[in-house]
C-alpha cells in the first residue's frame, strides 16, 4: 500500500525513548565521548512499525495533522523515516514536523554554543534531509511542507531552506490551513513560502480531531493555550481552549488499543484544566485523573507534560487538589512517582515582574521565590518528579537577578528533582526585539548558576535512578550507559571549575 501524502520527521523525533520521556532531552546535546550511534540509542530508540513502515506510536502533533487529513479523504500516514522509501512511487507530498529542526531551541541552543559541537537532534535532521529518498523524492516533484513548534527555525537557515527544497514552511496551528494546502499541492498550484497562524486563526474546539493511531508514550492534549502571558513563550500567544473529557478519552483508548498502556497528560499547565482563569477547581480536575487511570488500569504509566508552579501551591494550599489527586487516583504499587516538567525561569522577583508577571499569579511577582520554593517541597511530599528549567541571559537581566537564582537553587537543594539551565533564545513577544544569549555573555554569575544547576540534579539524578526510574531488569544497559555517562560528566566539569578557578559557595 503507498501513501500519497506522507507525514515523517527524523529518528530523535520519531521514538518512545524507551518509554522514559526525559531520555528524548538526550537528544538535545551532542555526543560526547560516546559514538553517536550509542547517544541515539539512549535517547531515541526506534519504534516499532508495521509492514508499511508506520509507526505504533508517533509525536502527538504529528498525529493531529495525520487526522486531520484522513478526516479530509486523503490517502495520508505518518511513516518512520527509515522506511519512507516504500511510498517513493506514490508520494506527492511530504509533511515534516519538529519540536527542534536545527538545535535552534532550549537547550540545544546552549549544549551547541558551550561545546561547539553540534547537537544530535540537529545532525539527525541533517541526515534525514540529505538522505537519497528525500532528495529523490524532491528530484520526482513531491511537495514539501514543514510545519511544527520550530518552523520558525527554518528563517534561520535559509541556504538550508533552499538546498533541502522545502516548497512551504508553517508556523503555528495547522488543522485550519493544511488542508488547503495538502489541496493546493495535489492540484499542482502555487504554494506559499511561509504561512503564519495567529491566535484569531487557532483552531476551535469543534475543528481539533481526535488521533486515528498512538501518540508517543500516550501523549494526550487537555488543553491548549495559556493564560499567563510570559513575554519569552510562544504558547501565551495562542487563546485558551480546554478539551472535553469524552475526546480526551477517545485519545487516551486509541492509545490502550494500540498497546500503550499509559498516558502522558499534555497542557502548558495541567492544574488549570476547568480552572476558573489562574485559580485550579477541583471538580474538573478529579473527574480527569478518575476517568483517565480507570482507562489506562492500576499498571499504566502516568504523568503530566507541563504544571506551573504557582498552580501547584494554590491547588494545595487552597483545597488539598494536588495530595488527592496523588494518593487516590495515581500512586499504587506499581506507580511510585509522577514525572512532569515545570518552569522556575529565574529567583528574582524584579525580573519576573518584568517578564513573566503572570506566572506568579494568583500571587504576585514579588512573592515568586517563596512559590517555588512551597511549589517544590508540595511535590516532593507528594512524589511528583519535576524537571525545571532556568533560563539565563533574559533581556534587561543584572548580575543580582542571577544571584537571586543562585539563592533560590540553595534553598530547593533538599527537595528531589531535575534543573536544567537554559541560555535565552528570543522567542513569544520577545522574538524580534532581543537577542540571543551565547557562550560569549557569561558571566561568573552564571557559571554559578550553572555549577550549582549541575551538582543539583546530579545528587538527585542518582537518587532518582536509584529509588524509582529504570528499575526493570530489561533497562539494566541503560543504566549503566546513564551511570557512565554521569561519572565522565562529574569529572569534566570538576575539570572544567578548576581550570576556571571557580569558589562555589553553597
Amino acid at each position: 500500500m503507498g501513501f500519497e501524502i506522507v507525514l515523517t520527521t527524523d529518528r530523535t523525533m520519531m521514538s518512545n525513548h524507551h518509554r522514559k520521556e526525559f531520555l528524548g532531552f538526550v537528544a538535545t546535546g551532542p555526543a560526547l565521548k560516546i559514538p553517536e550511534k550509542i547517544w541515539l540509542w539512549i535517547s531515541s530508540p526506534k519504534v516499532k512499525v508495521d509492514k508499511d513502515g508506520r509507526p505504533v506510536e508517533a509525536p502527538y502533533g504529528m498525529r493531529k495533522i495525520e487526522a486531520k487529513l484522513i478526516d479530509s479523504g486523503f490517502n495520508a500516514a505518518i511513516v518512520d523515516p527509515d522506511h519512507i522509501h516504500k511510498h517513493l512511487s506514490t508520494m506527492k507530498v511530504l509533511l515534516l514536523s519538529h519540536h527542534d529542526y536545527f538545535a535552534y531551541g532550549p537547550p540545544s541552543s546552549e549544549w551547541w554554543s558551550i561545546t561547539g559541537k553540534e547537537p544530535i537532534n540537529r545532525v539527525s535532521f541533517k541526515k534525514l534531509m540529505e538522505s537519497p529518498v528525500v532528495m529523490e523524492a524532491k528530484r520526482r516533484g513531491v511537495k514539501i511542507i514543514a510545519g511544527g513548534p520550530a518552523a520558525w527555525q527554518w528563517l534561520w537557515e535559509l541556504e538550508l531552506w533552499k538546498k533541502y527544497g522545502v516548497d512551504t514552511i508553517v508556523e503555528g496551528e495547522g488543522e485550519r490551513i493544511i488542508v488547503d494546502l495538502v489541496q493546493r499541492a495535489l492540484s499542482g498550484e502555487p504554494l506559499p513560502d511561509y504561512v503564519f497562524v495567529g491566535a484569531s486563526d487557532s483552531a476551535s474546539i469543534d475543528e481539533i480531531p481526535v488521533i486515528k493511531n498512538a501518540s508517543v508514550n500516550g501523549l494526550v492534549e487537555v488543553m491548549r493555550g495559556c493564560p499567563r502571558g510570559c513575554l519569552f513563550c510562544s504558547v501565551t500567544l495562542r487563546p485558551l481552549r480546554f478539551i472535553p473529557l469524552e475526546k480526551i478519552l477517545e485519545e487516551v483508548r486509541v492509545n490502550v488499543r494500540a498497546g500503550v498502556k499509559g498516558a502522558i497528560l499534555h497542557s502548558e499547565d495541567i492544574l488549570l484544566y476547568g480552572a476558573d482563569g489562574v485559580k485550579p477547581r477541583s471538580d474538573p480536575l478529579f473527574k480527569l485523573h478518575e476517568t483517565v487511570l480507570e482507562e489506562i488500569g492500576e499498571k499504566g504509566f502516568f504523568a503530566w507534560s507541563h504544571a506551573s508552579l504557582a498552580a501547584i501551591k494554590y491547588a494545595e494550599e487552597e483545597d488539598k487538589i494536588v495530595s488527592r489527586i496523588m494518593h487516590n487516583y495515581v500512586l499504587n504499587d506499581y506507580r511510585r512517582f509522577l514525572g512532569v516538567e515545570v518552569g522556575i525561569e529565574t529567583g528574582s522577583p524584579a525580573l519576573a515582574r518584568k517578564i513573566m508577571i503572570a506566572k506568579s499569579a494568583p500571587y504576585p511577582p514579588e512573592k515568586w521565590p517563596e512559590v517555588v520554593e512551597d511549589a517544590f517541597a508540595i511535590m516532593h511530599e507528594n512524589y511528583i518528579i519535576p524537571a525545571a528549567t532556568l533560563i539565563l541571559g533574559f533581556p534587561g537581566e543584572t548580575p543580582d537577578d542571577v544571584m537571586k537564582t543562585a539563592e533560590l537553587l540553595d534553598r530547593l537543594s533538599c527537595y528531589r528533582s531535575v534543573i536544567v539551565p537554559m541560555f535565552f533564545v528570543p522567542m513569544g513577544v520577545l522574538k524580534r526585539s532581543s537577542k540571543w544569549f551565547w557562550r560569549d555573555y557569561v558571566r561568573e554569575e552564571h557559571l554559578v548558576v550553572m555549577y550549582k544547576c549541575f551538582t543539583h540534579t546530579i545528587k538527585w539524578a542518582e537518587d532518582i535512578m536509584n529509588k524509582f526510574y529504570l528499575k526493570e531488569i530489561q533497562y539494566f544497559p541503560l543504566r549503566l550507559a546513564l551511570k557512565i555517562f554521569i561519572w565522565y560528566a562529574k569529572r569534566a566539569v570538576k575539570k572544567i571549575v578548576r581550570d576556571l578557578g571557580l569558589v562555589i559557595k553553597n
